[in-house]
């Protein structure tokens, strides 16, 4: 089984080296890039599992360089690691779809964590999964993380596709905040609550004009999948 390979860009030289030092000793094999630029070079020209995106680095912002990659391949996990705090930068990154968003100084223990998590999730067995929705006018394949009707084909992050599958699967049933967000991010802090919302917000814009198609939201419980 080869070595699972991160792409990591940061540019504080010491952080990079712990980071990239722990991360190795867990298994991983992870390249490193001190700037935007050469990350995406990287990217462009190796394979990888996962990307790891500081966002304040030179050339190109992990703002930049996320949106660039998304281009690219709209499946690969990226986590964002971060200094910036405020609410607006964490949903800024989900929007560009970041799977994750880890606020500096980070636990190395949290960090290992989600990329098992991301990385189980993106190659485990589809076997016995049901590969395919119908969601209204769109055929949802939620292993490709896309919505298809003919000619037209809407991309999904990671997330987007998780969660839109979990709505599936239960249909027309009271979700509490918490079930969802301990099946799909494994916690329920606030931050992650928020995130949920920023992505149950992206469903419903993608699923506004679809007859009959809702996602209920019940006020101090949680949300309903109508459809």
């Amino acid at each position: 089984m080869p070595m699972p390979r991160i792409l990591y860009a940061e540019d504080d030289e010491t952080l990079a080296f712990l980071t990239k030092d722990n991360l190795e000793q867990q298994g991983y094999e992870v390249v490193h890039c001190p700037d935007g630029n050469a990350c995406f070079d990287h990217f462009n020209e190796q394979d990888f599992d996962l990307c790891i995106l500081d966002i304040m680095m030179p050339k190109r912002d992990g703002f930049e360089l996320a949106e660039d990659i998304r281009k690219v391949d709209a499946n690969i996990p990226i986590i964002f690691l971060s200094a910036k705090t405020l609410k607006e930068d964490r949903i800024k990154g989900l929007k560009l779809g970041a799977d994750d968003y880890l606020v500096k100084p980070f636990s190395i223990e949290e960090l290992v964590l989600k990329i098992e998590i991301f990385l189980k999730r993106s190659q485990k067995s589809t076997a016995t999964q049901k590969s395919e929705y119908k969601v209204g006018k769109f055929a949802f394949d939620h292993l490709n993380y896309v919505l298809v009707s003919g000619s037209d084909k809407i991309t999904l992050t990671q997330r987007e596709s998780e969660l839109l599958k979990f709505f599936l699967d239960n249909k027309n049933q009271v979700l509490k905040r918490e079930q969802i967000l301990k099946a799909l991010w494994g916690d329920d802090d606030y931050f992650m609550g928020r995130s949920l919302d920023v992505f149950i917000s992206r469903l419903r814009k993608i699923l506004a004009n679809e007859p009959g198609i809702a996602i209920e939201n019940l006020h101090g419980i949680g949300f309903r999948f109508v459809g």
